[in-house]
């Protein structure tokens, strides 16, 4: 036997052999790309579900959350030179109007929180002693907890 007729009889064998191996290789890849539309399928199922059952149970506060969802929208978007001279007076007019509002609550709220002797000072005082108290329970739990691991 030849070298030639050897390897003419081996081409044969090798390639079923090859093409066993890429249709299962291709089967499997198709296999797990159904699986994963599947799961993906189900997930995005289940989060429509839960954001209707959401929806339902307070439409006020997801009415609130696409508002604000779509004020930030609009204020990301740049305006166009059409709506800087159609608006710009009603625009200027609306800050003007709520930095004098904000300014007024936080002058009044700053006066009442004079009235009842709550000072920055005295805030930034009841604030650590809040995190010190907080760090003691926290000290006396984990020495609690560590007492009864031991067992003692």
């Amino acid at each position: 036997m030849t070298t030639k007729s050897r390897q003419t009889k081996t081409q044969p064998k090798a390639e079923p052999t090859l093409r066993a191996r890429a249709e299962e290789a291709y089967d499997d890849a198709r296999e797990r790309a159904v699986e994963a539309y599947d799961q993906a399928r189900t997930v995005a199922r289940k989060a429509g579900r839960n954001a209707s059952g959401q929806v339902s149970e307070a439409p006020f506060v997801a009415l609130g959350g696409g508002l604000a969802l779509g004020a930030l929208i609009a204020a990301l978007l740049p305006t166009s030179r059409r709506e800087r001279e159609l608006l710009g007076p009603v625009t200027d007019r609306i800050k003007d109007t709520a930095s004098a509002a904000a300014e007024a609550a936080r002058d009044a709220g700053t006066a009442r929180l004079g009235e009842l002797g709550i000072t920055r000072e005295k805030g930034g005082d009841v604030f650590k002693q809040v995190i010190d108290g907080a760090t003691d329970a926290l000290r006396a739990s984990a020495k609690a907890a560590a007492t009864s691991v031991r067992g003692e």
